[in-house]
């Protein structure tokens, strides 16, 4: 469906704004919503519910899990329900609520009072792509932008008459909650997905190719198996063998060359950091050094078809990156190279172990690259399904709060079905919106 635009507007002097109904009032947040400043000190002995930044979604105004058994220490913001939330730090991150309850939060967060905005009308304009674009350019402090109450309570915001808000709000929540369950699904199917690979990588790794693929390859299709030795491996073709990883690799370390001194950077060795382990084949690097660093320095080079793994500790807690050098290249001192000793071992075939005879080797690597290959396009063009669906909810906020379009009496829609894997769901019809003049700045989105 179209949904119709007002038929009178007027300019609202605001150039994210452009222009408003010809009803509507245009005023500076802070006359609309007063800044409710009530610091305390947190109590450990009697506490209350604690909201902190991370317990707000972006973009969405939903009021994740709060853990009870975090107990606020130091100063707070006070707030009570009916009260509304807004993220001062990082706005980019867009974090707006509403609690309906009594409790602390952090002194990131504003504590609004909405005087002539209704409660959810006042979220949804707080979480108008411009408003948190306009926001987000008047931060300060790098490492922890943030921004000041002076900038946030003098940005202009357009007030439709109560009744208005509250058409406005239910209008929102209908279809902002429609796409919502329509993305929740998408992301159940991208787990699935995900799940699907972990399953044909565990599955091949140890017991070799599935009857089909064995056959193209021309190998033994569904061999006897043998006890490995090994709780955790279970069972292997007989004709495997089970070795320990020093007879079969070398390992080696690297390191960072000094940042002060520019002749070690800017050449043509790419130098490997855990930033650069975003795909499984590693073409080239996003720093590059010079042979001068190499020879001078603590880095090493390794070969092409080295494989690197990621052995920093903080990542290892939940995965262990993996990728394939196609040239040669010199690593820093969270990556590992794991350099073949035999020419019989293939690392393209280790490599997929840690995710997850020659000849067999080779065609187990070649049908997982295949068979991964396919479940991440899928799972590719559902992120991008899923993307679309956020930006179409951002610009109907935007454009609902903003009376781009007049949503009076406008009926719900169904929401369509989801297919189940492998095909891909189609995004339903929405309704068409008018385009919405950008505000200052395109701040990243960030689903944390």
């Amino acid at each position: 469906m179209k949904l119709p635009a007002y038929p009178r507007t007027k300019p609202s002097g605001v150039e994210w704004l452009d222009d408003v109904p010809v009803h509507w009032a245009v005023k500076r947040l802070k006359m609309a919503a007063y800044l409710t400043d009530k610091k305390v000190e947190a109590d450990e002995e009697n506490p209350v519910p604690y909201i902190g930044m991370e317990n707000i979604e972006s973009w969405t105004g939903r009021l994740l899990p709060i853990n009870p058994d975090v107990v606020p220490t130091g100063t707070a913001n006070a707030f009570k329900a009916g009260h509304t939330l807004f993220g001062k730090l990082r706005p980019y991150l867009a974090k707006a609520c509403n609690p309906d309850f009594d409790g602390l939060c952090s002194t990131e967060l504003l504590v609004l009072n909405g005087v002539e905005f209704d409660r959810v009308s006042l979220r949804y304009a707080l979480l108008s792509d411009g408003f948190i674009k306009l926001v987000d350019s008047s931060t300060y402090g790098s490492k922890m932008p943030r921004a000041s109450w002076d900038f946030i309570g003098n940005c202009v915001l357009p007030i439709a008459p109560p009744a208005e808000q509250r058409s406005i709000a239910a209008f929102l929540d209908r279809e902002t909650g429609r796409i919502d369950r329509l993305v929740a699904k998408k992301r159940e199917l991208i787990e699935r997905l995900k799940e699907k690979r972990t399953a044909v990588i565990s599955r091949t790794v140890p017991r070799g190719l599935p009857p089909a693929a064995a056959k193209v390859a021309s190998l033994p299709i569904n061999p006897p198996l043998k006890p490995s030795g090994l709780d955790w491996l279970g069972d292997i073709p007989k004709h495997w063998e089970v070795k320990k990883l020093q007879y079969l690799f070398r390992f080696t370390s690297g390191g960072t060359p000094p940042t002060e001194t520019p002749e070690y950077w800017g050449g043509d060795l790419p130098w490997v950091s855990p930033k650069d382990m975003k795909s499984f084949r590693i073409t080239d690097t996003i720093d590059h050094i010079t042979e001068l660093a190499l020879t001078e320095t603590t880095t090493t080079s390794v070969p092409p078809e080295t494989m690197l793994l990621v052995a920093r500790s903080g990542i290892l807690r939940h995965s262990i990156p993996v990728g394939i050098t196609t040239k040669r290249m010199t690593i820093n001192q969270d990556i590992k190279g794991v350099i073949p000793i035999k020419k019989s071992v293939s690392p393209y075939y280790f490599a997929w172990f840690v995710e997850g005879h020659q000849p067999e080797q080779l065609a187990i690597a070649a049908y997982l690259d295949k068979e991964t290959a396919k479940l991440d396009a899928l799972v590719g063009k559902v992120e991008s399904a899923v993307e679309r669906l956020l930006e179409y909810r951002t610009a109907l906020i935007t454009a609902a709060v903003t009376g781009k379009i007049d949503v009076r009496g406008v009926n719900a829609a169904p929401c369509e079905s989801i297919s189940s894997i492998p095909s891909i769901p189609s995004i339903p019809s929405i309704p068409s919106i008018p385009s919405i003049k950008p505000g200052p700045g395109t701040p990243p989105r960030n689903k944390n």
